[in-house]
């Protein structure tokens, strides 16, 4: 009697084995992260109409009942991969945050949006995705904007306006002064192409984002470090298992 009751105890209510469920478990976590990684650069390169699940299933290499079995639709998929994306992000600027421990909201506001340009060079298919959803409005920017968009930046505001009154940032609106820094933090993963065609520089080489960040810095920050120094502080991105990548760029925050 006493065996029967440990057995059972290292079984699931189906009576497959524990470490058997764990399996199970971490294949298909392994899988969703998969199909979020495939449907990022799917949705990035063709917009939300024009991406397909069968399309996606095709980058990942699987069939494409097995990610309506995870995500039932289209829609959700997309919604998915929102709340996958932003919260890797909200891991970054945690990650930064605790480990650099800024004494003023100027360093925090710097900090914060420092890992954001370092998650758009890492994996531009971020802002080719948000500025799909951009390019008009949708329902998708609606539903974006009141789940992911503005929790954030409830947050950033007061700490843009605390680095104002300190008088470390200029003057004006917030809100003007967070898109700005967006702007700036996805020039290189949105120009990119372009500069590798005019001026034959590669967006996604570490030492062109490091000499972009420190400009940006020194114009905005008025922070000014060494030439080829960064803050030894401050990490860098945790990579990600991902689809293939676009031409010319290798893994060195968007």
């Amino acid at each position: 009697m006493a065996q029967r009751k440990f057995s059972d105890k290292n079984n699931d209510s189906k009576g497959r084995p524990t470490e058997l469920r764990r399996a199970e478990q971490q294949r298909a976590q392994e899988t969703r992260a998969a199909i979020l990684n495939a449907a990022i650069t799917e949705f990035a390169t063709k917009g939300f109409e024009a991406a397909s699940i069968r399309s996606i299933a095709d980058r990942v290499g699987i069939q494409h009942p097995l990610i309506t079995y995870h995500y039932r639709s289209k829609d959700v998929l997309w919604q998915a991969v929102a709340e996958y994306v932003f919260e890797r992000i909200r891991q970054e600027w945690n990650a930064y945050l605790a480990d650099t421990s800024p004494v003023s909201a100027a360093e925090r506001v710097r900090l914060v949006y420092r890992a954001l340009f370092r998650f758009t060079v890492d994996y531009p298919e971020f802002h080719r995705f948000m500025r799909q959803e951009c390019l008009g409005y949708s329902p998708r920017l609606q539903w974006l904007a009141d789940t992911v968009l503005k929790p954030l930046i409830d947050w950033l505001l007061p700490q843009i306006r605390a680095a104002q009154d300190e008088g470390e940032l200029p003057q004006g609106q917030p809100i003007i002064f967070h898109y700005l820094l967006i702007s700036l933090t996805s020039t290189l993963s949105g120009f990119g192409p372009e500069m590798e065609a005019t001026a034959n520089i590669s967006s996604s080489d570490p030492a062109v984002a490091e000499a972009y960040w420190r400009t940006v810095e020194e114009l905005v920050f008025h922070k000014r470090t060494l030439a080829g120094v960064s803050d030894k502080a401050e990490p860098r991105s945790t990579p990600v298992e991902r689809q293939p990548r676009v031409r010319g760029r290798s893994r060195s925050a968007g």
